[in-house]
């Protein structure tokens, strides 16, 4: 029987090891980032293009390497972070494993310039699929540069699962801002496409924190303090009332490293219990610095996984302290569990006998050049697709249901009609929301969404962050009838919006739609004016708490019952509740 194991070639066998390294080009930015904080950089500078599909460069300040040092890096487990094995329980610095630059190196096209403080001239070495190419003597800047060139070029496989664009910068972002908010010293900046996402300068904690997410941050935040034997802790913990349902704002460093904790988690939600909303999140960014010897950061290839010898302790000490400086500040309860917030009236809502909703927009000129064009389709794509089930015809004949008959408003948040078997009770704001959802999706399919234009413009204060993840959907806003001025680095001015919106709840529908992008990042261009649809159907219907005329709420009625899907919002929440004649013989005993 002839042998059938052999050693894999170098080449092969970086690749596989890359794979375990490098998932995306946020991998790369994580492990060219720690690099530049390990080398002692004061000033760090990430370039990235295409999402780092094209290119990741990281310019850095530090202290640089020799001409040796230069090409042993890219060696499998070269490394000048341990010597022994026990070296793994005392690690204070990011990158040990010395397998990041060999695996990048494996599925890209490297070029590396650095020099040494006392070198009069530097090396550039360029390496593709793990083959030097050329090593030379240049002059160069003190650090270095690492520019990491169309990832996963050969293996096309790896490089058809990597996503859009904006999806891997959203998570290159991700990968900058962990490492930036630990290290509120060194000055950070990532540009991309030619384009400034951030510029952070040096600073303090919580001044890195407002730089990261936006000066509105300050308000919100309490700080966090303990010291024990076993565990330092500082940082900052957001008020109850900035809580959001997205997981946005939650980051755990423990000495100095980026981790994901379920456990500890749970400690910061036992610390928050009875402040927060249903389904909503605190946010956080805490700080644990542990003896070295207590902790294993060598479980994950990722290293965002570790292991504590006493996690029951971390628990109790966490919780302790966060309910501490909850109370320390005055924090209480400040939201009302007994209705749907996503239900309150925007500030500035319409009066309430306007009538609700108008299908056909009596406006639209099909000959009107401004209302045609090429610029509607990567907004109508997709939508051909779109079908909503209609339940209409099994539920809601014509003979079962009069639109004409009489109404009541209860509570200023249900419509009470008759059917021929009895009542049916509406949610107003539901009922609008469908109505408003499905007339949004006619006027897109029509090329034909109106705006209203602002006498006063609007000034929507955003951070950096949010204007990274608003620039590749400003042309959709756009089409969904959306008009925008002058922006700077710290707001964003509207001149027009969607006509079924009023003007004082625009800043909350921005952040709203920004934070479902962030829920969902991987939301393909192509679907994302159906998410806008019902972002702004939710922003621009009628709210709990408004008094209907009756000719508005038989309207609202007789517009929910044109609708496709009647018995659901957008949300998929339902829109009414039926009470036979049936029924109500039972509840009276008759």
């Amino acid at each position: 029987m002839p042998d059938i194991i052999s050693l894999l070639p170098d080449h092969v066998a970086n690749q596989i090891a890359a794979g375990e390294v490098v998932q995306r080009p946020a991998s790369v930015v994580k492990e060219l980032l720690e690099n530049a904080v390990d080398a002692g950089a004061t000033s760090i500078k990430l370039i990235i293009k295409d999402g780092g599909k094209t290119l990741i460069q990281v310019i850095d300040n530090g202290k640089g390497m020799t001409t040796t040092d230069a090409r042993l890096c890219f060696e499998r487990h070269a490394t000048s972070k341990i010597k022994k094995a026990e070296d793994l329980f005392s690690i204070t610095t990011k990158g040990f494993r010395g397998e990041a630059l060999a695996s990048i190196a494996a599925i890209s096209q490297v070029r590396l310039r650095t020099k040494t403080k006392n070198a009069e001239i530097g090396s550039e070495i360029s390496i593709e699929a793990s083959e030097v190419k050329d090593q030379q003597a240049v002059a160069t800047e003190t650090g270095c540069s690492m520019a990491v060139r169309n990832l996963f070029y050969n293996i096309p496989a790896r490089r058809n699962f990597l996503k859009s664009n904006n999806v891997e910068q959203r998570h290159i972002i991700d990968e900058f801002q962990r490492v930036a908010l630990v290290h509120p010293q060194i000055r950070f900046e990532l540009f991309s496409n030619d384009a400034v996402l951030f510029q952070l300068e040096p600073g303090n904690l919580r001044q890195r924190i407002v730089q990261v997410f936006g000066k509105n941050t300050n308000e919100k935040l309490v700080p966090v303090q303990e010291s024990t034997d076993i565990l330092q802790l500082n940082g900052f913990i957001f008020k109850p009332e900035f809580s959001k349902k997205s997981r946005q704002h939650q980051f755990f460093f423990v000495n100095d490293r980026f981790i994901k904790s379920a456990y500890l988690h749970h400690a910061v939600l036992a610390a928050f219990e009875g402040l927060l909303g249903p389904n909503m999140q605190p946010g956080y960014m805490l700080y644990l610095t542990v003896p070295t010897e207590t902790i294993d950061v060598n479980i994950h290839p990722t290293k965002t996984e570790v292991k504590f010898e006493d996690d029951h302790a971390l628990y109790a000490i966490i919780r302790s302290a966060l309910k501490h400086s909850l109370g320390q500040f005055n924090v209480s309860p400040v939201l009302d569990f007994d209705r749907n917030q996503s239900f309150d009236i925007p500030v500035g809502s319409k009066p309430p006998t306007q009538s609700p909703s108008i299908q056909v927009d009596r406006n639209f000129n099909p000959f009107n050049e401004h209302q045609k064009g090429n610029d509607w389709e990567p907004l109508y794509e997709g939508l051909q697709d779109v079908t909503i089930p209609s339940q209409k015809e099994q539920i809601f004949n014509d003979d079962r249901i009069n639109t004409h008959s009489p109404t009541l408003q209860f509570h200023k948040k249900y419509i009470i009609t008759t059917r021929a078997e009895g009542l049916i009770i509406i949610h107003q704001q539901r009922a609008h929301q469908r109505v408003l959802y499905e007339s949004l999706i006619r006027q897109i399919k029509q090329r034909s969404v109106p705006s209203q234009v602002l006498a006063f413009p609007i000034e929507v204060e955003m951070n950096q962050q949010q204007f990274a993840e608003f620039t590749p959907h400003q042309k959709t806003l756009e089409l969904m009838g959306f008009s925008f001025g002058n922006t700077d680095s710290n707001s964003l001015e509207i001149t027009a919006i969607h006509s079924s919106l009023s003007p004082n709840s625009v800043p909350e529908f921005l952040s709203n739609m920004l934070e479902n992008l962030d829920n969902d990042p991987t939301v393909e261009e192509s679907h994302l004016s159906q998410t806008m649809a019902k972002t702004i159907s939710k922003y621009g219907s009628i709210g709990t708490g408004t008094e209907l005329h009756p000719s508005a709420q038989s309207r609202l009625i007789e517009d929910l019952f044109s609708c496709d899907e009647p018995s659901r919002c957008p949300e998929g929440k339902a829109i009414f509740a039926s009470m036979t004649d049936k029924d109500i013989k039972n509840k009276l005993n008759l």
